[in-house]
């Protein structure tokens, strides 16, 4: 037991750390209920409540069929299920570790691991609760027709890529100005629930309008997401290209805020708060 235990080649050291990772995505899916499964079920209620919600926003402003033709639920699914992988994904990046955490001391444990894992117990909750939503309403509901659904998950990953790549920004921040972090986590979490677009149709929008929200990368996840889900629907103003490149250049921000970071943190950092 007093042997520290020492990887002798490549192969060895990757299946050391992906065993790694993978306990530490099963501590981060168990840490927040005594039961798993109660967890997950907490995750499938939450985009439950969320779906009825902007259902009942609609019937109140008094629109109750899609603006695509097509399942209104869907209409409404297609926004719930990006926006929730998106946010779910940068908040449990941000608050994934501090490098001045005594678990990072252990030899095997390092930052990327404990990013990685988060992101991937983020990324299982979110797959598992619009896999269970989808199935129930369309056994118990109606039966629901998705024309490339492959193409709409593909939209999901790329949806919590990018919060992922924000996330690492905001934990990167943290360590210098913790305050000032969790205001920016609030404030991109409150500007997303409008201008993600979920609640809008991007071909429906005038140019003046348009310009609000064509900077998001999510508005234009939401927007080719419904392109996918709707046959009827073929997005004008939206594109791939953009969330890509916008992801892309946010994840090397963060990674290489997150190297600066780490090479310089302190533990008396926290000394004077």
């Amino acid at each position: 037991m007093f042997t520290q235990r020492r990887n002798r080649n490549m192969v060895e050291a990757a299946f050391t750390t992906l065993a790694l990772i993978y306990h530490v995505t099963v501590n981060n899916l168990r840490k927040g209920q005594r039961n798993a499964l109660v967890g997950l079920l907490m995750t499938v209620m939450q985009a439950i409540a969320m779906i009825l919600g902007f259902y009942l926003i609609y019937a109140i402003v008094g629109v109750r069929t899609s603006p695509i033709r097509g399942d209104f639920i869907v209409y409404i699914m297609t926004g719930i299920f990006m926006f929730m992988a998106h946010s779910q994904a940068m908040g449990a990046v941000s608050n994934a570790g501090n490098p001045n955490n005594q678990m990072m001391k252990h030899g095997p444990m390092n930052t990327a691991v404990v990013i990685t894992a988060a992101a991937l117990a983020a990324l299982y909750k979110q797959t598992f609760s619009a896999l269970v939503v989808l199935t129930a309403y369309n056994y118990l509901v109606q039966p629901i027709h998705i024309d490339r659904p492959l193409a709409c998950y593909a939209m999901l990953l790329l949806a919590w890529f990018s919060g992922c790549a924000i996330g690492l920004i905001f934990m990167s921040i943290r360590p210098w100005w913790p305050q000032a972090a969790t205001v920016l986590t609030q404030l991109y979490q409150r500007l997303n629930m409008v201008f993600s677009g979920k609640m809008f149709v991007a071909n429906t929008m005038p140019s003046a309008m348009l310009h609000i929200f064509a900077w998001n990368p999510l508005f234009h996840i939401i927007d080719q997401t419904r392109g996918f889900a709707f046959i009827n629907y073929s997005p004008r103003n939206s594109n791939l290209e953009y969330p890509v490149y916008a992801t892309l250049a946010l994840l090397m921000i963060g990674l290489m805020a997150e190297f600066v970071t780490r090479k310089s943190v302190s533990i008396s950092w926290s000394a004077g708060r």
